[in-house]
C-alpha cells in the first residue's frame, strides 16, 4: 500500500475497512493460537544447550569448594571470570547467583526500602521516593516499582538513550532515588546507550543514595555481525567520583536455559558488601552445582560468544520476517512505524495514536496474543495508546509469518475505524 490513510477519501477508507473486516473474519475462522507476548527463547534455542541437562559435574570447584554444600555467597570464581570478561568488569566486583537477575533487582530495591543503602540517611520505606522510567521500557522493571508503591516518572527515549536534559533535571531532586536502564538493545525498542549518555548518567548531580539499575540483559544478544562491547560503566562511575551509582545486572537466561541459568550482579565494593550482608539472611549461598555446570559447558568467554552466534542464526531470520511483513502490509500507510533492532529480543511497533488497545483486542479475537497495550509504560498507561511490543523469538517461522500478517490486518482495521469514526 502506497497511499497514506489520512489522504484517503471517505469512500476509499470505507472500502479499506470492508476489506480488512473480511481479512479479519478469515483470521478468526482459522482458529489460530499464536503467542508473541514475551521474549522467550524457542525450543530450538534451548536445545542449543541441551548438554547441560546430562553432563557430569565435579564435586569440587577450582578453589576447592565442595559445590554440593552451603556457602560461597559470591558465587564460583570459574563462572565469574567468564562473565567478568564478557561484561567488562573486574571479577572482584562481580557476584554470581541463581537463575534470575530479576530476583536480584527485586531484592536490591526491597533491601533499599528496608535497610539503609551506602550514602543514604535512612531506609527508603516511608519516604515519597521516585524512580526515573525511560519509555517505552520493560514492564517487569515497572512492575517491581508498582508492587512496592514507588512512583515512576516517564522520560521519553531517543536514538541513544533517554532525554538526558530531562533526566538530569529530575535526578537533581533528592526524592528521586533510582532509574531503570537497559543499555544494550533496550527493551523494547532496541536502543543502544552511547558513551556520552552513559557518562552523563554517572556524572550528573543526584542524591548520594541514587542508584541506576543497569540491566545488561541483552549485552551479548546481537542480531548482526557487529558485536559491540558493553560500556565499562563501573569504571566510568568510578572516574566520575560516583562509584556506588551503578547496580549492573545480567544473566544466562537467554544464553543457556532460563530455568537453570546463572544471574550476575556487578557493583562497587561498598554496594556488594551491603547486598551480601542482607542477602546472607535470605540464602546460605547460591546453586554452585549449576554454576560449575555452566562454567564447564561454556568453558570461556569465547565459548559464550560462539554459542550466541548460534542463537543469532535462529533469531535473525525471525526479525527479518517481522520487518518484511510489516513493510509489505504497512509501508507508506502513514499509520505505523517500527524499529529495526541490531540485537535483543523485541521490535517496537507504533501504530496510529489511540488504536494500540484496539489492535491488541482485534488480534486476540483472531487468536493472536500480543503484549497488552500500555505494558511499555509505568502503570500500563501509554498516554498516546500507540506502542505495541512484538516478541518474535518463540514461534516457528511459519507461525510468526501468520501472526505478523494478522497483526498488520488488525493495525489497518483499527486505523480505518479510527479515521472514519
Amino acid at each position: 500500500m502506497t497511499t497514506e490513510l489520512s489522504q484517503m477519501s471517505h469512500d476509499e477508507l470505507s472500502a479499506l475497512l470492508d476489506e480488512q473486516h473480511s481479512l479479519h473474519a478469515e483470521l478468526k475462522a482459522q482458529g489460530l493460537a499464536l503467542d508473541i507476548t514475551r521474549g522467550k527463547p524457542s525450543p530450538r534455542q534451548l536445545d542449543l544447550s541441551r548438554e547441560l541437562l546430562s553432563m557430569r559435574v565435579p564435586r569440587h570447584a577450582a578453589d576447592g569448594q565442595d559445590v554440593r554444600n552451603y556457602g560461597g555467597a559470591k558465587g564460583l570464581p570459574e563462572i565469574r571470570e567468564i562473565f567478568a570478561e564478557l561484561l567488562g568488569v573486574d571479577v572482584d566486583h562481580l557476584l554470581a547467583a541463581d537463575n534470575s537477575s530479576l530476583s536480584i533487582m527485586h531484592d536490591l530495591l526491597t533491601f533499599a526500602m528496608l535497610h539503609r543503602l551506602p550514602g543514604a540517611q535512612a531506609p527508603w520505606f516511608g519516604q515519597n521516593i521516585k524512580f526515573i522510567a525511560p519509555v517505552p521500557g520493560y514492564d517487569r522493571h515497572f512492575a517491581i516499582c508498582e508492587h512496592l508503591g514507588i512512583e515512576m516518572i516517564p522520560v521519553e527515549m531517543g536514538e541513544h538513550g533517554p532525554d538526558m536534559d530531562e533526566v538530569e533535571r529530575l535526578a537533581a531532586d533528592p526524592s528521586v532515588k533510582g532509574m531503570w536502564v537497559v543499555p544494550m538493545y533496550a527493551n523494547p525498542n532496541g536502543v543502544i546507550y552511547d558513551e556520552e549518555t552513559a557518562r552523563r548518567l554517572v556524572s550528573m548531580k543526584a542524591a548520594p543514595d541514587f542508584r541506576i539499575w543497569w540491566d545488561n540483559a541483552y549485552a551479548l544478544h546481537h542480531l548482526t555481525d557487529a558485536e559491540p562491547a558493553p560500556l565499562p560503566i563501573l569504571q566510568m562511575a568510578q572516574e566520575a567520583g560516583n562509584p556506588d551509582r551503578i547496580f549492573m545486572l545480567a544473566s544466562t537466561s537467554k544464553i543457556t536455559h532460563a530455568g537453570d541459568g546463572v544471574a550476575f550482579l556487578a557493583s562497587s565494593t561498598g554496594n556488594l558488601d551491603w547486598y551480601l550482608k542482607h542477602a546472607s539472611v535470605r540464602s546460605i549461598g547460591p546453586d554452585k552445582v549449576n554454576q560449575l555446570r555452566h562454567a564447564h559447558y561454556l568453558k570461556d568467554a569465547g565459548g559464550v560468544r560462539e554459542l550466541m552466534r548460534r542463537h543469532r542464526a535462529l533469531l535473525a531470520p525471525k526479525f527479518q520476517i517481522v520487518d518484511s511483513v510489516l513493510k509489505r502490509r504497512l509501508d507508506g500507510t502513514g499509520i505505523a512505524r517500527w524499529t529495526h533492532p541490531a540485537g535483543g529480543y523485541f521490535v517496537t511497533l507504533d501504530v496510529l495514536d489511540g488504536t494500540a488497545s484496539r489492535v491488541v483486542a482485534l488480534a486476540k479475537e483472531a487468536g493472536i496474543a500480543l503484549t497488552p497495550a500500555g505494558s511499555s509504560h509505568p502503570l500500563h498507561d501509554d498516554p498516546h495508546d500507540r506502542t505495541i511490543r512484538l516478541a518474535p523469538s518463540f514461534p516457528t517461522e511459519g507461525e510468526l509469518q501468520a501472526a505478523m500478517d494478522g497483526v498488520a490486518t488488525c493495525v489497518l482495521l483499527a486505523a480505518a475505524e479510527k479515521l472514519l469514526g
